[in-house]
């Protein structure tokens, strides 16, 4: 007979069981305040403005929001926060969240960074994976022409290989190092070049196993017969693929352009429509781990208990190491713990860099955050539960 899951997202017990109680204070004060759009949206508009004028904001940012959700201003001390949450059973995505400044020089020094990271990744299984965004070494523009189909010039084509040798070095270097690179999803109007280049990279060095991961969108209604079609092109070509899982992260941005641009969106009709493909996806994935490996990314608690059932059921080791669950870090940790604690691979994407480099990550993360319905009420409503159980 078979087992029952033994599995809760209500377990606040293990959910901040790495938390001191000045912490959870931290973090209680923290989302009571980031909850409301008002404040997120002065800060957007404030911040940048304070950093710009030099005014003495560092310390209050880094001491509130920072700490909340980046791993360290270096190298050095995400890999500290990573071995912190490795006690607790739980990996880490390093993520360099400094966003990409243009221009050939500084694609070119981005690079040694992501290698630095792949360097002190090897040989921890605390930290599995790292994340890039082909934005971050590629100009936009190039992208954008390349996505619409148009003839790229000679000098383009040089530039454009220039791009790829940067994806190429990365990748080579964690699939040395045993590390899996997870290749982050753009906007719609750019992807289809970066889909491009993870195909490439999975081709060359997803024979045995699975150390690049392209990213599938699921608030976008083409991207499940997208995941059906990758998946066919890598059986085909002897490869595997490598599918990481997401909702999506632009979609104001991406129904604004196709209302302004008169074209039809690619975004999902409603929330429900992004979560029955999401959990689809889901399924055909767990259903197909002989050729691929899948990473599920997603703050929803639905969709992570139905992963973790579909391979309790079909008696699949919860530890299988094509399977990984992920989410932010700072926020879900009754999701990440809890599956942790149960046996999954569990894993938080872990951004780091100077605070005023990353601000323009964390302000993109608190509007996010701050549109998806009761997210932010949940987060605050565990954090009481655990607070009221410590008697604080």
């Amino acid at each position: 007979m078979e087992q029952q899951l033994s599995l809760s997202f209500e377990n606040t017990a293990i959910a901040f069981e790495h938390m001191s109680d000045k912490a959870l204070k931290r973090a209680n004060f923290l989302f009571s305040n980031i909850g409301r759009p008002w404040l997120v949206k002065l800060g957007a508009i404030v911040t940048p403005l304070a950093f710009k004028l030099h005014l003495p904001v560092k310390g209050l940012i880094k001491t509130t929001i920072f700490n909340q959700f980046c791993g360290g201003e270096s190298l050095e001390e995400a890999v500290h926060a990573a071995e912190e949450l490795g006690k607790f059973g739980v990996g880490v995505v390093l993520d360099y969240g400094v966003e990409a400044v243009e221009g050939e020089e500084n694609y070119d020094n981005a690079v040694p960074e992501f290698l630095r990271a792949i360097q002190s990744a090897a040989g921890k299984p605390h930290i599995p994976f790292i994340a890039i965004k082909v934005t971050g070494f590629a100009r936009f523009g190039l992208l954008e022409k390349m996505h619409s189909g148009t003839a790229l010039t000679g000098e383009e084509q040089a530039e454009f290989e220039r791009v790829r040798k940067r994806i190429h070095t990365i990748c080579a270097a964690a699939a040395k190092a045993d590390t899996a690179v997870l290749v982050d999803a753009e906007e719609s109007w750019v992807q289809q070049p970066v889909d491009d280049l993870a195909d490439e990279m999975m081709a060359l060095f997803n024979k045995q196993e699975v150390f690049v991961y392209n990213t599938f969108q699921l608030y976008r209604h083409d991207r499940l017969a997208f995941l059906e079609r990758s998946f066919e092109k890598a059986r085909a070509a002897g490869y595997l693929l490598g599918a990481k899982l997401v909702r999506g992260a632009y979609m104001e941005k991406e129904r604004k352009r196709a209302e302004e641009e008169n074209y039809a969106s690619p975004i999902q009709p409603n929330k429900d429509a992004a979560d029955e493909d999401y959990d689809a996806a889901v399924r055909f994935c767990v259903d197909r781990l002989d050729h691929l490996a899948v990473f599920i990314g997603t703050h929803n608690e639905d969709s992570c208990m139905l992963a973790a059932e579909l391979l309790h059921t079909k008696g699949i080791p919860h530890n299988h190491p094509r399977v990984s669950f992920s989410q932010l870090y700072g926020m879900s940790d009754n999701i990440t713990f809890n599956l942790a604690h149960a046996g999954y691979r569990a894993s938080k994407y872990l951004p780091y860099g100077p605070v005023k480099d990353v601000m323009p990550y964390l302000i993109r993360r608190a509007q996010e955050n701050t549109s998806i319905a009761g997210q932010m009420g949940r987060e605050l409503g565990l954090i009481r539960e655990e607070l009221k159980r410590r008697r604080l």
